[in-house]
């Protein structure tokens, strides 16, 4: 089905989703196509707006090289447009078809110590791969031409989880793409051997032929080696998505394109992605045997809302009930699913999907739970699903609405990749454990926060939390150093300020380029025995606890706030407080306690004056707020497994509740929550 230039226009406006997009990920060629109809009519019994298609249909589409079948396609695409489903299109490019890595077996990649992966799974090819970009874009070129003007037709959905089977390759090819890459990267192999400290183990290349990937060594490979290896990888999936998006700007410059995330994923820089994306779109399955499960789900949804500076963005993926992949799937019990979604909408999703939309029958997710699951619509999850798609379509006024938090929690992917490399000074030190022990007692204290890379304007913010930057660029310390100084308090934890962007050790002791802001110096790093703990006692008198890592502080400037009261550091200072400029600088020198923590980061959200969103939150209750010109939105979420109470500052309207009126009180069952509109 085309149309004309005029008429698609019209068309995807009208099929746009009006308020928050419903839906999920769309797989027809599972199903002979007498499944299709029934498909067109329970999507309108769920309230789908928005589906995603195509994302496997590549050996489909192309059974043989270069000879391409449309035609069913085109018939599920006129179907959703028929129906008023928009469609969020994939490339089709995530799984290459098996005639291709049999003619072309070099595709396939391989692991640091040589062995080759093979197709039967997914995304068995290597991402430095010329064939294989040279068969997606192919692919591409004829899908954007032949869909460009067709009515349902939203966005784009470009690849699917890069690097989630296959982030990095060692092959031959990734080899020759990597040493292009450090051609490019440094003015030289002089360069490049400053840069890598290759004066150690007698390591200097004298070409760049020289230069391998990390492979399979005798004992630790060169740590500025793995690093860059990190980036280049990232780069490398980077360059897939881009060959493609280069195809689909030239063809269809209008329709905006994403591509999903896999939580926050280790080897995919979110903040690099995000600025090559119209709409930043994320995958999240929490489990629901984790009580903790909606904190680290937060923290995925303020880093997908952050790394675009506040944009509502897409939860593409997330599991109706149960998945399939970990040890023990346990379903969603009633009303997770429900609170889960609406979670996602309080922190910045304009857009709830799922995988996928039926379940499948065969295949190694079979047992991953769908919108349709193998008992049909008589199921506790369709009618759960049906009743999301209604309630979502009953408030779009909340679509395109922000939230602005006054505090920032710092994530810098190169640290991380540095972080934990081998021959540190602990094997414990684990970026996300850390990051998620800063970020939890300001979820928990009902404290909006925004997660940012080091080189974000952090003007706007009255608390910026640092946990564990342990590699930091001279301009990034600069960049902290004058939010103290203009008037900011800044909280920094241990092993921050190390090295540089080569992962050399900063001259002039650590931290060296924060240690005028933070008023000290770390003589030595004093890291713990395994399950050793040590004591802490506040300057107040109270005492906490700790484990893991200890430092040696000497002060030159700052106050000890508390000190360790046994250990090897006995009477040493391991919270410190430095008065710098207008601001304040805050230095933690140990990893404390769940609760010794969220202590701190009260004492510290009090002296910034940051606080919490609504005063007074019964425990397990989130509250977060979303404003725009439709107007103020308070989401109060119960995530505990009790009824609770909330008393508001003013008489507020929940817009779930049609006429329902204004009150101050407002009480939430397990699991329950409310959308309440400010004056």
């Amino acid at each position: 089905m085309r149309q004309t230039d005029t008429m698609a226009t019209d068309a995807r406006q009208r099929l746009r989703p009006a308020g928050i997009a419903f839906g999920g990920d769309y797989n027809p060629e599972q199903w002979p196509e007498e499944v299709w109809a029934e498909d067109i009519t329970l999507m309108k019994e769920a309230g789908v707006s928005l589906v995603t298609a195509g994302i496997f249909s590549w050996a489909k589409v192309e059974p043989r090289p270069g000879e391409f079948d449309f035609t069913w396609f085109d018939r599920v695409m006129d179907n959703l447009a028929e129906a008023g489903v928009a469609v969020c299109l994939a490339t089709m490019t995530a799984s290459p078809p098996p005639w291709l890595s049999r003619l072309h077996p070099e595709i396939l990649p391989e692991t640091a110590d040589g062995r080759r992966m093979w197709p039967g799974g997914r995304q068995h090819y290597c991402p430095s791969s010329s064939i294989y970009r040279s068969h997606a874009t192919r692919l591409v070129e004829r899908l954007a031409t032949r869909y460009a003007d067709h009515p349902a037709l939203e966005m784009w959905h470009i690849g699917n989880e890069y690097g989630c089977h296959t982030p990095q390759c060692w092959c031959e090819e990734s080899a020759a793409d990597f040493r292009r890459w450090l051609a490019e990267r440094y003015d030289g192999v002089e360069a490049l051997n400053d840069a890598w400290s290759t004066a150690f183990w007698s390591q200097r290349y004298d070409s760049f032929d020289e230069v391998l990937p990390p492979r399979l060594a005798p004992t630790f490979p060169n740590p500025a080696q793995q690093l860059d290896f990190a980036r280049f990888s990232d780069d490398a999936l980077l360059q897939c998505y881009l060959a493609e998006k280069e195809v689909l700007r030239r063809i269809t410059p209008d329709v905006p394109v994403t591509t999903n995330f896999v939580g926050v994923h280790k080897p995919v820089d979110a903040y690099r992605w995000a600025a090559e994306e119209d709409i930043v779109s994320v995958d999240v399955y929490q489990d629901p045997h984790d009580e903790n499960a909606h904190v680290s789900a937060g923290f995925v949804f303020d880093v997908t809302r952050s790394a675009r500076g506040g944009q509502p963005w897409m939860l593409m993926e997330q599991a109706p009930s149960a998945v399939n992949w970990r040890d023990r799937n346990g379903p969603k019990p009633p009303g997770r699913m429900r609170l889960w979604s609406w979670q996602a909408v309080a922190q910045g999703a304009d857009a709830v999907l799922y995988f996928q939309w039926r379940q499948s029958r065969g295949g190694a997710e079979k047992y991953h739970s769908a919108m349709v699951p193998h008992g049909g619509t008589d199921t506790r999850v369709f009618r759960e699903v049906s009743e999301l798609g209604r309630e979502l379509a009953s408030v779009p006024q909340i679509a395109g609405t922000r939230s602005t938090p006054e505090v920032a929690l710092v994530l810098d992917w190169s640290s991380w990749w540095a972080l934990e490399l081998d021959s540190r000074p602990s094997t414990a030190l684990n970026q996300m454990d850390i990051t998620l022990a800063h970020y939890r007692p300001l979820f928990e204290a009902g404290i909006a926060c925004d997660v940012v890379p080091p080189d974000r304007d952090l003007s706007a913010y009255r608390l910026v939390v640092v946990p564990n930057l342990y590699l930091l660029r001279e301009r990034d310390a600069e960049r902290l150093t004058e939010f103290v100084r203009n008037g900011g308090h800044l909280l920094v934890s241990f092993f921050s300020g190390i090295v540089d962007e080569c992962d050399r050790v900063h001259p002039g002791g650590y931290p060296a380029p924060l240690r005028e802001v933070l008023g000290l110096r770390v003589e030595e790093f004093w890291p713990l025995p395994e399950r050793e703990t040590v004591r802490v006692r506040h300057q107040d008198g109270t005492v906490g606890h700790a484990d893991m890592w200890s430092e040696n502080v000497l002060l030159d400037g700052a106050q000890a706030v508390a000190v360790f009261e046994d250990g090897p550091l006995c009477e040493r200072p391991a919270i410190t407080r430095h008065a710098f400029g207008e601001g304040t600088a805050w230095y933690v020198a140990t990893r404390l306690s769940p609760l010794t923590m969220r202590a701190l980061s009260d004492e510290v959200c009090r002296s910034a004056q940051a606080g919490p969103v609504l005063a007074g939150l019964p425990d397990q209750v989130q509250a977060t707020v979303r404003e725009g010109d439709g107007g103020r939105y308070l989401f109060l979420l119960n995530h505990g497994h009790r009824r609770v109470e909330i008393r508001l500052p003013e008489p507020m309207a929940d817009v779930l509740t049609p006429g329902a009126a204004p009150t101050d009180r407002v009480i939430l069952p397990d699991a329950g929550m409310a959308v309440l509109r400010k004056p």
